[in-house]
C-alpha cells in the first residue's frame, strides 16, 4: 500500500470503488402488508399523489433508453407495475438511495419518506386508480445528448470491446492518454456507456506512473485493455476523476474548485461488465468538462480505510471502528461508503476540535449492488485537529443472503469481492487559509 506523505492515513489503494446494479432479493413475490392512506388522505390516486413521487425519484432511470428495465412514465406504465413499485419501495430497494436522511444534505436526493412509501402501497392495494387526469403533473423533460452540454474533451475506449456471452462479471481497464500539454483542471466528467445492457459501472482512475500501459503489454489486449479481478486496477492509482453508475446524476464542481490532471497522466477507464447471455460489444465514452481559469481549490479523491478488519465466521453484528486525525483544514465535497457482501451498516462522523460531533453520512441497509457517490449540497469544512470516525458492521453468518462462502470463513481486507473492505471515498480539498 502506498501512503500519501501529507496524509499518513489517507491513501489510494488498488481497489474496486463501485459495484452498482439491480439485484433481485430473496422472495421477490412476497407482497407488502396492505396499507391504508396516511391521515388526511381519503383516496390515493396517480394524478395527485403517485405521479409526483415517480417524476421526482424514479423516471430519470425508468424511461426509454436508460438503465432501468421498464418505463414508469405515464399512468398506464405506472399502473402496470404498481405491485412491483409497492414491493420494491416497501423493502427500500428502490429508489437506490441508501444514505439515511440527516443533518448533512446531498444533491439529487431521491429517497422516499415513510409517508410516500405508504402512499405507493395504498395506491397499489386500491387497484392503482388514476384520479382526475387534469391534475396530473407534467412529465419531466430530460436533455438530449450530454446532460452537462457539449464536453470540452471527449475520451473514448480505444477500440470496440467484445464481451463473451456467459460466465461471471468481468473488470476491464482501458488506458487513455488525454491530449493535454499543461496542467488542466476538471470540473466534472460524464459517461455514456456504449452498451447499457452490459455496462455495470465505470470509474476513471489517474495513472502518473505508466503502470497501466505496462500491464497492457505484459498481460492484456495490445490494443490498450487489460483485465483485473475484484475491481482493482492492478496497482495503486494516483487518484480518480469519479465514475458513473445507473441513476447517477453528474454535477459540476463550483468555479473555484477542480480536479487536476498533469501532462503525461494516463486515464485508466475501468468498466465493470455483466454478461447478457449472448456476445456483446461496447465502446464507452467519457465527457470531460474543464474549469475556466485556474481554481483556487484542488479537489482530490481520497481513500480513507480501516484495513485491519477481521471478520470471524458464523457471526452477525460484528462491529469495527476507527478514528482518523485530520492534520489540516479540509473541505469535503463528496462521500461514498464502500464495503462488500458481508457489509450491513456504515457511518462516518466528524469530530471537531471542540468535541462537537456531526454525522456526515450513514448507511443502515448496505447493498453491494447499489453504491452511490453522494455530493454534498454545502461542502463540509473540518478544521485542523478534527477527527473522522468510521464505524461499520458486518454479517458473516449463514443467514446473510449475500454470504459468498459455504461454510462461512474468516474474511479480511482484500480486493476480491469475496474479501471485505471498510472504506470511505471522499472528494476533499486541503484549505490553505
Amino acid at each position: 500500500m502506498k501512503f500519501n506523505q501529507k496524509w499518513p492515513i489517507l491513501f489510494t489503494p488498488a481497489i474496486g470503488i463501485l459495484a452498482l446494479g439491480v439485484f433481485f432479493h430473496p422472495n421477490p413475490s412476497v407482497k407488502p402488508a396492505p396499507q391504508t392512506p396516511p391521515a388526511g388522505i381519503k383516496a390515493v390516486t396517480y394524478a395527485e399523489h403517485v405521479a409526483p413521487i415517480l417524476n421526482n425519484s424514479c423516471v430519470k432511470c425508468h424511461r426509454p433508453g436508460q438503465s432501468a428495465p421498464f418505463s414508469l412514465i405515464g399512468y398506464e406504465n405506472a399502473k402496470r407495475y404498481s405491485d412491483m413499485i409497492a414491493l420494491a419501495t416497501s423493502k427500500k430497494r428502490m429508489p437506490p438511495w441508501k444514505a439515511v436522511p440527516g443533518e448533512v444534505k446531498f444533491l439529487d436526493d431521491t429517497h422516499l419518506s415513510d409517508e410516500q412509501i405508504t402512499l405507493l402501497s395504498a395506491w397499489a392495494d386500491a387497484g392503482a386508480p388514476r384520479g382526475d387526469k387534469s391534475k396530473e403533473p407534467v412529465t419531466p423533460t430530460f436533455p438530449e445528448g450530454w446532460a452537462l452540454g457539449k464536453p470540452d474533451m471527449l475520451l473514448e475506449m480505444p477500440y470496440e470491446f467484445e464481451l463473451g456471452a456467459d460466465g461471471s462479471d468481468e473488470y476491464w481497464n482501458f488506458v487513455i492518454t488525454p491530449n493535454i500539454t499543461k496542467p488542466t483542471y476538471i470540473s466534472a466528467i460524464d459517461v455514456e456507456p456504449g452498451n447499457k445492457r452490459i455496462v455495470h459501472h465505470v470509474i476513471a482512475f489517474l495513472d502518473k506512473s505508466g503502470q497501466g500501459k505496462k500491464l497492457v503489454q505484459s498481460r492484456g489486449d495490445k490494443r490498450a485493455g487489460y483485465k483485473t479481478t475484484g475491481g482493482g486496477v492492478g496497482f495503486n492509482p494516483d487518484g480518480s476523476l469519479g465514475g458513473w453508475a445507473p441513476g447517477a446524476k453528474q454535477s459540476r464542481l463550483p468555479d473555484h474548485a477542480g480536479m487536476l490532471i498533469e501532462p503525461g497522466t494516463d486515464i485508466i477507464l475501468q468498466v465493470h461488465y455483466n454478461k447478457s447471455g449472448k456476445p456483446e460489444k461496447d465502446q464507452t465514452k467519457v465527457a470531460v468538462y474543464l474549469n475556466q481559469g485556474v481554481p483556487k481549490e484542488q479537489v482530490d479523491v481520497k481513500f480513507i480505510p480501516n484495513p485491519f478488519i477481521r471478520i470471524v465466521p458464523g457471526k452477525a453484528g460484528q462491529k469495527f471502528r476507527s478514528e482518523i486525525p485530520i492534520p489540516a483544514k479540509i473541505k469535503i465535497y463528496s462521500l461514498m461508503p464502500h464495503m462488500h457482501l458481508l457489509g450491513r451498516e456504515m457511518k462516518a462522523t466528524a469530530i471537531y476540535p471542540d468535541g462537537k460531533e456531526k454525522v456526515l453520512i450513514e448507511v443502515k441497509d448496505w447493498d453491494f449492488n447499489w453504491q452511490l457517490i453522494y455530493n454534498l449540497k454545502t461542502p463540509e469544512i473540518l478544521p485542523a485537529g478534527s477527527k473522522l470516525r468510521l464505524e461499520a458492521e458486518y454479517d458473516n453468518s449463514v443467514d446473510n443472503p449475500f454470504q459468498p462462502h459455504d461454510p462461512p470463513k474468516l474474511v479480511r481486507w482484500g480486493e476480491e469481492t469475496t474479501d471485505e473492505m471498510m472504506l470511505l471515498v471522499a472528494g476533499i480539498t486541503v484549505l490553505r487559509d
